[in-house]
C-alpha cells in the first residue's frame, strides 16, 4: 500500500507534466501564427528619441482643441455657456496676436539692419547689449557688451570713422544718459568728437601739402575701406567713398556731437553752462565756414551735400537757447530767426521759432532803447556822426517785430491735420502775447489789452501755464502803463 507522502509526490508529477504540455502547444502556436502573412508587416519598435518627438507632437497638438470649436459643437458650448465661449475666444485672439507681434518685433529689430551690416561676432554682442538695455535692464552686463562690440570691431579691423562704428558709440553714450550717468557719457563723447576732429585735421593738412588728388585719393597709396557687412552678401558692396566725401561725413558728425554735448553740460544735472556754449558756438561756427567753403572753393568730387537745412537750424537753434537761458536776448532773437528761414514752411515747429524769435527781439528792444532818427550815432575814433538814415529806429523795430509775431500767428493756425499738433496752439498763444508786448512797447494799450486777453483765454483753454502766466502779467502791465506814441 503506497504512503501518503508517494501520493502528493506523484500528483505534483503529474501538474508538472500537464504544465510542460500547455506551454509547447502555445509556443507553437505562437510559431505558426508569426510565419504567416502578419509577420512580414510586423514593424520594428521605434527608438527612444521618436517616442519622445511623438509624444511632444501629440502633446501640443491643438486638434482637439479645434475640434470643439467646430460646427455642432461650436453651437452646442454656445447654449451651455455663451460668457465662457465669448471669454475663451477673445483670450485664444488674444494671444495669437502676442505670439504674432512678438515673432513681427524679433525680426524687425534683432534681424534688422543695424545689426546684419556687422560681422556675426559683434552683431551677436550688439544684440545683447541693446537686449539688456532696453528689454532686461542691467547696466553691468550691458556695459560689459558694448565693450565687447567696440574691441571686437577693433580686433576686425574695421573703419573707426564708419556710420556703423560711430553709431556704437553715440549708442552708448544715449544710454549713458538715459540711466542718468552723464558725466560718462560726455567722457564718451567728447573723446568721440576728438578723434573726429583729429581725423578731419590730417586729412586737411594731407590736402595742403599735396598728398590727395583731385579724385580725392590719396596719391600713391590704395584707398580700402574695411568690409563691415557679412561675408557673401553682394548686395551690401558698396562704393568706396573717397576722402572728401569721408570728411564731409564725419564733420557733420562732429556737428552733431558738438551740439548733444552742449545740451548735456547745460543740463540740470551739469550745469557747465560756459563749456556749453563753446560747443554750440564751436558747431555753428563749422557749419557757416562749411557753407563759406564750398562757395568759394566750389564742391570737391564726391564730397555730396553739405547738412540739410534742418540740421543747420537745428544747430542755430541751440545756440538760440543757450543764449536765451543767459538772458542774451539780443543774440538768440537772430539765430531764432535764421532757424526760422531753413524750417519747413508750414509746420508747428517753425510757429514756436517764430514766436520765441519775437520774444526775444522784443525783449531785446525792452532792455536796450533804440536812438531816435534825429540823434547823431558817433562811430568810435570819427568825430563825425553816422547819418541817421543808417540807424533803425525804434518804429522801425517795432514794426519789424510785429510783422514776425504776425507771421508766426498765421503759420501756427495755418497748419491742419496731422500736422497740427499741440506745439501750434501753445505758439498761437504765446504769439498773441508777443504781439500784446509789442503794442505795449507802441503805446497802443487797446491792442495790447485785446491780444493779452486772446492768449489768456486760449491758454486757459489748453491749460498752457506758461501762456497763462505771460497774458496775466501782460493784462497787468496794460492796465498800468499810460498811452504813448513811438
Amino acid at each position: 500500500m503506497a504512503s501518503p507522502r508517494s501520493d502528493v509526490y506523484t500528483k505534483l508529477r503529474h501538474q508538472e507534466r500537464d504544465t510542460l504540455a500547455i506551454l509547447r502547444f502555445l509556443q507553437k502556436r505562437q510559431q505558426s501564427s508569426s510565419t504567416g502573412k502578419g509577420a512580414s508587416e510586423q514593424k520594428p519598435p521605434m527608438p527612444p528619441s521618436k517616442l519622445i518627438f511623438r509624444a511632444l507632437r501629440q502633446g501640443l497638438s491643438f486638434r482637439p482643441l479645434f475640434s470643439r470649436f467646430r460646427g455642432q459643437n461650436l453651437r452646442n458650448l454656445f447654449h451651455q455657456s455663451p460668457e465662457e465661449l465669448v471669454i475663451a475666444l477673445i483670450i485664444l485672439c488674444a494671444c495669437g496676436a502676442v505670439s504674432v507681434y512678438a515673432l513681427f518685433a524679433y525680426f524687425n529689430y534683432f534681424q534688422s539692419e543695424q545689426f546684419t551690416r556687422f560681422p556675426p561676432e559683434i552683431a551677436k554682442s550688439l544684440r545683447r547689449a541693446l537686449y539688456y538695455t532696453n528689454y532686461a535692464p542691467d547696466p553691468k552686463l550691458a556695459l560689459k557688451y558694448y565693450r565687447l562690440a567696440l574691441e571686437q570691431c577693433a580686433a576686425a579691423k574695421l573703419d573707426p570713422f564708419s556710420d556703423e562704428v560711430l553709431g556704437v558709440r553715440i549708442q552708448l553714450a544715449a544710454w549713458l544718459e538715459k540711466i542718468g550717468n552723464f558725466q560718462n557719457s560726455i567722457e564718451v563723447l567728447e573723446v568721440l568728437l576728438q578723434d573726429c576732429k583729429k581725423w578731419v585735421e590730417v586729412m586737411e593738412k594731407s590736402v595742403r601739402d599735396g598728398l590727395v588728388d583731385k579724385s580725392g585719393r590719396l596719391i600713391g597709396a590704395a584707398v580700402t575701406q574695411p568690409n563691415t557687412a557679412k561675408e557673401g552678401d553682394e548686395s551690401s558692396v558698396q562704393e568706396l567713398e573717397n576722402l572728401w566725401a569721408k570728411r564731409t561725413r564725419v564733420l557733420g558728425k562732429s556737428v552733431g556731437i558738438s551740439v548733444k554735448l552742449g545740451e548735456l553740460y547745460a543740463d540740470d544735472h551739469v550745469l557747465q553752462g560756459d563749456v556749453a556754449g563753446e560747443h554750440l558756438v564751436w558747431a555753428v561756427e563749422t557749419v557757416l565756414k562749411e557753407l563759406q567753403r564750398r562757395q568759394v572753393e566750389g564742391v570737391k568730387e564726391g564730397e555730396g551735400d553739405w547738412m540739410t537745412p534742418e540740421q543747420i537750424g537745428g544747430a542755430l537753434e541751440a545756440l538760440g537757447n543757450h543764449y536765451e537761458s543767459k538772458s542774451q536776448h539780443y543774440l538768440a532773437a537772430p539765430l531764432y530767426l535764421q532757424a526760422v528761414t531753413l524750417s519747413p514752411p508750414n509746420s508747428c515747429h517753425t510757429a514756436v521759432l517764430t514766436a520765441r524769435a519775437v520774444n526775444n527781439l522784443a525783449i531785446s528792444l525792452a532792455q536796450q532803447p533804440v536812438q531816435s532818427p534825429f540823434d547823431a550815432q558817433p562811430v568810435p575814433g570819427n568825430e563825425k556822426p553816422t547819418p541817421a538814415g543808417q540807424v533803425p529806429t525804434r518804429a522801425t523795430l517795432l514794426s519789424s517785430a510785429r510783422s514776425w509775431a504776425l507771421q508766426a500767428l498765421g503759420t501756427a493756425q495755418k497748419v491742419t491735420g496731422e500736422g497740427r499738433t499741440e506745439e501750434c496752439d501753445e505758439a498761437c498763444a504765446v504769439a498773441m502775447c508777443n504781439l500784446g508786448d509789442i503794442a505795449v512797447m507802441a503805446g497802443d494799450m487797446q491792442e495790447a489789452e485785446r491780444r493779452f486777453r486772446e492768449s489768456l483765454d486760449l491758454s486757459r483753454k489748453l491749460s498752457f501755464e506758461p501762456g497763462i502766466a505771460q497774458a496775466e502779467d501782460g493784462l497787468k502791465r496794460a492796465s498800468t502803463t499810460p498811452p504813448s506814441k513811438v
